[in-house]
């Protein structure tokens, strides 16, 4: 009856002990699976999660991150609650760049975080192909209309006016007319004019004494 009663004790003391093992497990291990920081980074942007963070009134949780080399930081000593969300670009750049994220836990620093991580240059999009544009020969024809000499503008010519002669026929101070443009073998013909027709009136003042001396 002493046995049946001293292993009931042992066993009651057992089993208290794995109990109290088991809280304290739980107990330790909540907080181990608190304070839970994920954060990524890419070719163009980063992102930041920090959850089941301490909320005490007494307690200040802290997150900074920056472009390592970097002027100033995407988010600088930013205090938070219970959780931090963060997410933004980064500026193009062509060769790769280390973002870095400090957390600050204000309950334990062991939940502190200081991590680096690189982000790589974005790959850019190949451009198709360029095929290159054939021009077809141009017709004779067609080049000899397109490539017409340029026309020339002729000089200016100027036309002198011609001088005046003054009419020298006549000479100063003889009095004499000028000449009409008349011939001059004029007065030549006018006097063969005149000895003919005195002739034929000789000749006709003959032939008419001639025949009155006849009749008589």
């Amino acid at each position: 009856m002493r046995l049946t009663v001293q292993g009931r004790r042992r066993s009651a003391a057992i089993a208290a002990t794995g109990m109290a093992a088991m809280i304290g497990t739980v107990l330790m291990a909540g907080p181990a699976s608190a304070h839970t920081p994920v954060w990524s980074v890419t070719c163009d942007s980063v992102k930041v999660d920090l959850t089941s963070y301490n909320t005490s009134h007494d307690i200040h949780n802290s997150v900074t991150l920056s472009i390592v080399g970097g002027e100033g930081a995407l988010a600088d000593n930013q205090d938070f609650g219970g959780s931090f969300h963060f997410k933004d670009a980064l500026p193009p750049h062509d060769s790769p760049i280390s973002v870095r994220l400090v957390v600050k836990a204000g309950d334990n620093a062991k939940y502190n975080v200081d991590e680096t991580k690189v982000s790589p240059v974005c790959d850019k999009p190949s451009s198709p192909p360029v095929t290159p544009t054939t021009t077809p020969p141009a017709s004779p024809s067609s080049t000899a209309a397109t490539t017409a000499p340029p026309e020339t503008t002729a000089p200016a010519t100027t036309t002198a006016a011609a001088p005046v002669v003054a009419d020298t026929t006549s000479a100063a101070g003889t009095g004499d007319l000028a000449e009409t443009g008349s011939s001059s073998a004029t007065p030549m013909i006018a006097g063969i004019a005149v000895a003919v027709v005195v002739a034929g009136g000789g000749l006709v003042f003959w032939t008419r004494k001639r025949g009155s001396s006849a009749h008589r």
